[in-house]
């Protein structure tokens, strides 16, 4: 379940973005950037975030995400549009969703952590420490000890 909810929102936020960026910006319908927020959201999901990111750290990660967005887009607009500006138009959308894949892998490192860890990290927020007192503050006498002397 919680694959599903970060995929929709991974979905949510790369369709405003380019959106924005490829249909108000550069005239693309929306079906067309519809299309390439699946392709590019799906790829990304499995590439970067599940592939990448658990193995390595967030700057590499939204490294890999980058030039995966930028090859992607490029193939898709100049696939479905006939554009003869596609490199600018894909550059422009990647570096949108960098942006927005930098701030989505630490939601994601969250949810990749181990249910058991965060479950151990919960109980050691929780730790209450208690000391042992004693009644004893001098040591007792050896009897034998002082029946020698």
């Amino acid at each position: 379940m919680e694959h599903f909810k970060a995929l929709a929102l991974k979905f949510i936020a790369t369709l405003a973005l380019l959106y924005i960026i490829l249909g108000l910006y550069y005239g693309m319908t929306f079906g067309t950037v519809f299309l390439i927020t699946l392709i590019v959201g799906i790829i990304s999901y499995i590439v970067g975030d599940l592939g990448i990111l658990p193995r390595t750290n967030n700057a590499i990660a939204t490294l890999a995400d980058f030039g995966l967005a930028l090859a992607v887009i490029w193939v898709m607009i100049s696939l479905l549009t006939a554009s003869t500006n596609a490199f600018t138009m894909a550059l422009f959308s990647a570096i949108g969703v960098t942006v927005f894949e930098f701030f989505f892998h630490s939601y994601m490192a969250n949810i990749l952590k181990n249910p058991q860890d965060r479950d151990d990290q919960t109980k050691r927020r929780n730790l209450q420490y208690q000391t042992e007192a004693s009644e004893e503050f001098t040591p007792e006498v050896n009897k034998d000890y002082e029946n020698r002397r």
